[in-house]
C-alpha cells in the first residue's frame, strides 16, 4: 500500500539518499522566532521536534538554552545536521534509537512511534513545522494519539501547518486544516490560533500556512 508505514519510510530514505528535500529550509522559521518566547519556558527545558530532518530551527532553540531532542528515520540527516553546522557530536544507542548528541542537540535516529515517554524524561514542549503536515491523514492521526501518550500536563505544542486543496496536489506536504487540528487536538489540548497568513501560491496553487499555540490539559479536564 502506498501510504503504509514500509513505504512511507521507504519513501523518506530515497528523498534523503537522492537529495529531494525541498522541504528544509535554509533560515530559521519567522513563526518560530515570533512565538516561541510566548512560551515563556524555564531555561534548560527539554523540547521535542519530531521527524526533525536536519532542521537550523534545533540551533534556534538551543541558543534559547533548550535541551533539544529532535526524532528523525534518516541518519543521513542526523549527520548531515552535524557536519554542516560544525557540530561536534558522539553517538551511541538509547532504547530503540541510534543516538546523534553535541551542541546541546540530541537527534534520535528510528521510528518516531517507538518513542516512549521514558526517552524524552525532560520535554516540556514539542516543536513541530513540518512533522505532521508529512503524514498522509491516517498516519497523521496515529501520530496524534502517539503525541498525545509521551506528553505530560501542561506541556505546550507550536504547531505549523499547511492547508491548500488537497485535490490539486498530491503530499508530501499534506494539506491540514483547523478544522483537522481541533478534530485532532482538542480533546487533549487547549489550542490558540496565532496566526494565519493570506493565501501564497505554493508549487503553482493556493495555499496558507497556519501556527498554533497548544497547551495539553490535566486528564480531569480531557474529553474522551
Amino acid at each position: 500500500m502506498k501510504n503504509s508505514p514500509t513505504s512511507q519510510h521507504k519513501d523518506w530514505h530515497d528523498r534523503w539518499q537522492s537529495g529531494r528535500i525541498g522541504f528544509h529550509q535554509s533560515d530559521f522559521h519567522p513563526s518560530l522566532l515570533t512565538y516561541w518566547p510566548d512560551f515563556s519556558l524555564q531555561k534548560n527545558s527539554a523540547v521535542l521536534v519530531p521527524l526533525c530532518g536536519k532542521t537550523l530551527d534545533m540551533i534556534w532553540l538551543a541558543e534559547q538554552c533548550h535541551a533539544v531532542i529532535g526524532v528523525e528515520l534518516s541518519e543521513i540527516a542526523a549527520k548531515d545536521f552535524f557536519t554542516e553546522n560544525s557540530i561536534s557530536y558522539d553517538i551511541s544507542t538509547a532504547g530503540q534509537f541510534k543516538k546523534y548528541q553535541g551542541g546541546g542537540i540530541t537527534i534520535l535516529v528510528g521510528d518516531f512511534f517507538d518513542l516512549t515517554s521514558a526517552d524524552i524524561p525532560n520535554v516540556k514542549a514539542v516543536y513541530d513545522r513540518a512533522a505532521i503536515i508529512a503524514l498522509p491523514v491516517e498516519m497523521r492521526q496515529k501520530y496524534v494519539r502517539h503525541l498525545q501518550s509521551i506528553l505530560v500536563e501542561d506541556s505546550q505544542i507550536l504547531l505549523i501547518t499547511l492547508a491548500y486543496d488537497q485535490s490539486q496536489m498530491d503530499g508530501p506536504p499534506f494539506s491540514v486544516t483547523s478544522d483537522e487540528v481541533e478534530n485532532a487536538f482538542g480533546s487533549w489540548c487547549d489550542i490558540t490560533e496565532l496566526d494565519t497568513s493570506s493565501p501564497e501560491d505554493f508549487r503553482g496553487i493556493e495555499a496558507v500556512e497556519c501556527v498554533y499555540g497548544m497547551r495539553v490539559k490535566n486528564e480531569l479536564c480531557r474529553v474522551d
